[in-house]
């Protein structure tokens, strides 16, 4: 369908006629004229003829009959279906060396859709935009608009057949029969009564779709429970290993929208691959949740430690001002009476109130107060969060494609190792991950002397530590995890199949396939923004534009700041919740 509004330049660029068109338009008499160079047109920019001549704006028939000095009234009187109309496309086809759509055109047509656009694309404006490409690269005259509708449905009835019967294949009847107690509704009061004797109860399936709770074990524990129930479904690892995750995720969100009643009034092979479609994306879903509560509950424990420390802390010092002077003129006097008493050279000059707070402020700024923060961590930590780490490790395997990070790794594997330990210590021998580990400042807080004098780790301690760096790591992607979708590989984050369906992404983007078309579209947008900037800058009272041309510069005038929106500190505080070890700019 034409667009109804076009501009005047895109009516030049797109409907004026070049002297070689105009030659073959006035070799035709009277509204025919008209007729044949709306038709040569349309399809030099579609490829197809259109389908009525009521698609074709006034605005265009005008634009038309005034190219060739003829009034276009005389339009009306040309037979849009006539003989002298299908000559005229026949030749208009000659001329552009393409031919009319066969049957056996569009069978090719719908195997060429199932086998490398369906795998990737469910959108049906996509799915016409795509034929309609793909008949223009064949150079063929597509059917008519009703026919590709026709066609493309069929297709995707055709491939989801297709596709979910080969699902059902890969599934065995233990998985099927687990995905059909998911859609359970109902229970018996008592095994020994009838069917008539049912009660409703909540499905698993609901269960399965529950948002994750609050920050804390308690949801962290039930999301693990969560991940726990889909693996134990037992679905094949490859089962749609080769299929595109968008085709995954439009049949995962079908699932999600239907109650288990409407799931079990579908035919097996649909209502199995929904239901399997689900629960693989839901597995990398709560996979991200339970990241996501990790990583808050990591932060929590340190927030809250470094809370209730200063909040102890200010009732015992205030900063002190002009600490430079006051430890130059210590030296000072220090220097000129290096005999003298302390509490007749020094205290005259700094009052021992002073010095006091001195002394607090250190504690509370250094390696002291890293300390206190430190045992109030280990005791919220021991107490209750330490609890997660068995079942963290139990349901999630972390990697790296960095050896730089591979002490982080082993380190998880020690914990690992001795999760259902009770010993305060790791054996002697044990080889513990220090370097990538520890934060630079916190060993001689971690590190514990023995009867020996030898240094050793409470185990306490490091998987503090260790938890520390895996936040930090999980953030950036340095550490990803298997089965995660937003924490999982970073180099599955790019298509592996590009090159093969790059038209089908471009597309996706809507974004043209040929460069140079994409420089120009650029271009032009630079040039349009260039030129309205140009126009409006000396009407801009607030911009002074001083000196001579090749020597100016432009001053602004002050704007009054404007109060800060409402919502600016809470989008803060989540980018930096967020992004907190990608470096990101400050704030003003």
């Amino acid at each position: 369908m034409v667009k109804p509004n076009w501009d005047t330049e895109e009516l030049i660029e797109n409907w004026t006629l070049l002297p070689t068109e105009l030659e073959l338009v006035r070799n035709k008499v009277g509204g025919n004229q008209i007729g044949f160079a709306l038709l040569l047109k349309h399809f030099q920019i579609f490829t197809y003829f259109p389908d009525e001549k009521s698609s074709i704006p006034q605005i265009i028939i005008s634009y038309i009959a005034n190219q060739l000095k003829i009034p276009e009234s005389s339009y009306s009187d040309y037979d849009w279906q006539g003989g002298t109309a299908k000559v005229y496309r026949v030749e208009i086809r000659r001329l552009f060396n393409f031919r009319v759509a066969t049957v056996q055109d569009s069978v090719e047509m719908s195997d060429w859709l199932i086998k490398e656009v369906l795998p990737h694309e469910q959108k049906f404006e996509s799915l016409v935009e795509a034929v309609y490409q793909r008949w223009r690269e064949l150079q063929i005259e597509p059917p008519t608009s009703g026919r590709i509708e026709r066609l493309i449905r069929s297709a995707i009835s055709q491939d989801e057949s297709d596709f979910c019967h080969h699902t059902l294949s890969g599934l065995s009847k233990e998985t099927l029969a687990e995905i059909d107690i998911l859609l359970t509704t109902e229970h018996s009061l008592n095994t020994e009564e009838k069917q008539d004797s049912l009660k409703l109860k909540t499905s698993e399936f609901a269960f399965l779709k529950t948002d994750p709770g609050p920050v804390g074990l308690e949801s962290f524990l039930t999301e693990i429970g969560k991940l726990k129930r889909i693996r134990g479904i037992g679905l094949p690892l490859k089962l749609f290993e080769g299929i595109s995750p968008k085709l995954i995720k439009t049949y995962r969100h079908r699932a999600a929208t239907e109650t288990p009643y409407l799931l079990r009034q579908h035919p097996p092979a649909i209502r199995y691959t929904l239901m399997a479609a689900f629960c693989v994306q839901r597995a990398q879903e709560i996979t991200d949740n339970l990241i996501e509560l990790l990583m808050s509950i990591i932060q929590r424990i340190g927030t809250r430690a470094e809370r209730r420390i200063n909040k102890k802390l200010v009732s015992d010092f205030k900063e002190v001002t002009g600490k430079n002077n006051i430890l130059f003129r210590i030296a000072e006097v220090a220097v000129a009476e290096p005999s003298g008493v302390i509490e007749k050279v020094i205290y005259p000059v700094v009052s021992q109130k002073t010095l006091r707070d001195l002394v607090a402020e250190y504690k509370a700024t250094g390696t002291a107060y890293r300390q206190r923060v430190h045992t109030v961590m280990r005791s919220s930590f021991a107490s209750h969060y330490r609890r997660l780490i068995p079942q963290l490790l139990e349901v999630l395997e972390f990697c790296s494609n960095n050896d730089i990070h591979r002490p982080v790794i082993q380190a998880l594997e020690l914990l690992k190792k001795y999760a259902q330990s009770k010993s305060r210590y790791y054996d002697n021998g044990e080889t513990i991950p220090i370097d990538g580990v520890l934060k630079s400042g916190w060993k001689e807080i971690l590190l514990e002397k023995d009867s020996d004098g030898k240094d050793r780790i409470n185990r306490i301690n490091y998987e503090i530590s260790v938890l520390q760096a895996l936040r930090e790591r999980l953030s950036c992607k340095e550490i990803w995890v298997v089965g995660a979708s937003r924490y999982g590989n970073p180099d599955h984050d790019l298509p592996s199949d590009f090159e093969q369906h790059r038209q089908v992404y471009y597309q996706a983007l809507s974004l043209p396939l040929d460069v140079e078309t994409f420089i120009s579209n650029l271009q032009e947008q630079m040039a349009q923004g260039l030129e309205k900037l140009d126009k409006a800058m000396p009407k801009n009272q607030d911009v002074t534009i001083i000196g001579k041309k090749g020597q100016s510069f432009i001053r602004l005038s002050p704007i009054d700041s404007a109060p800060e929106p409402i919502n600016l500190r809470q989008l803060k505080g989540e980018i930096n919740r967020i992004w907190e070890h990608t470096s990101l700019m400050e704030w003003g």
